[in-house]
């Protein structure tokens, strides 16, 4: 798997049925930096220089990670604000457009040719629909995705292959956040979890979503298979990916800027979950 070395300025490529644009495979709108296909899935980084770009739809269903800068998606359900760090699933039936909120905006792609999909028994029901990816497992496999697409050397391609199966196995874990038969407070926790970075304890939690502490402790690992404080520590791994993708800031101030103790506590912690330090994804990232 080559790197690139210059960004390749590629005219987006499109068909168009009525009004509707269709992007075709690899296309989006941007400046193509780096691109790597194996054997149905394609990566791709992009930096994005439209302000706002026309409605469209594209040919097969993709990932997208905001590398850097803020975007808001819309398609004709809902407006999604989509700050660096965001992790989205795009159905190739969702008809969609994208604003830039910020200078400088980069994302990183996966999109999957359908018969991809077919020949792995993905089950595609569960890519109907336009969504963001909140479940920070996920976020963990893309995060070692987009070292082995950046690392480039003679082990990627095999790592990528394993990486991107266990993505799409593991899809189905995203339907907790998006059931309508969740209970209500369970959005709330998510929100105060994903969304505040001081440290939390379970009477806290359940003070702010009035429910009682040992009627929360049973809900947990039966919505996110886990207990409260693992899911915890799983969202600041989340939190400390983006960071260390998006910022120059040094490792002991990415660490307690994501809650944690300390520098040595951040790195046990990272390399629990992505199976490296802190340092070393850096360094394949870059």
């Amino acid at each position: 798997m080559p790197k690139g070395t210059l960004p390749i300025y590629r005219l987006v490529c499109v068909s168009v049925i009525g009004n509707m644009k269709i992007l075709t495979k690899g296309n989006y709108y941007g400046v193509l930096d780096t691109e790597h296909e194996l054997s149905g899935v394609l990566f791709s980084e992009y930096d994005y220089l439209d302000r706002r770009t026309d409605w469209h739809y594209h040919e097969n269903p993709y990932f997208m990670y905001v590398l850097q800068g803020d975007l808001y998606d819309v398609n004709k359900k809902r407006k999604t604000t989509c700050p660096q760090g965001s992790f989205l699933l795009h159905n190739w039936q969702e008809p969609h457009f994208n604003t830039k909120e910020s200078t400088h905006a980069r994302g990183f792609h996966i999109e999957f040719e359908r018969s991809w999909l077919e020949k792995n028994n993905v089950d595609v029901t569960l890519w109907e629909g336009s969504q963001l990816i909140q479940n920070p497992k996920l976020h963990h496999v893309l995060a070692k995705l987009y070292a082995e697409f950046r690392c480039g050397d003679i082990y990627s391609q095999v790592s990528c292959e394993l990486l991107v199966t266990e993505l799409c196995d593991n899809i189905e874990k995203e339907r907790v956040y998006q059931t309508e038969k969740n209970p209500p407070w369970l959005k709330s926790l998510v929100e105060i979890i994903h969304h505040n970075r001081e440290p939390f304890s379970l009477k806290s939690l359940s003070q702010q979503l009035d429910i009682h502490p040992g009627h929360l402790s049973r809900a947990i690992p039966q919505y996110f298979s886990t207990t409260l404080g693992d899911y915890i520590r799983q969202v600041r791994v989340q939190q400390a990916v983006a960071s260390l993708l998006t910022t120059q800031h040094s490792l002991t101030t990415i660490a307690y800027d994501c809650g944690f103790s300390d520098h040595s506590h951040f790195t046990r912690t990272f390399k629990t979950y992505l199976g490296m330090t802190p340092k070393v994804f850096l360094k394949k990232c870059r």
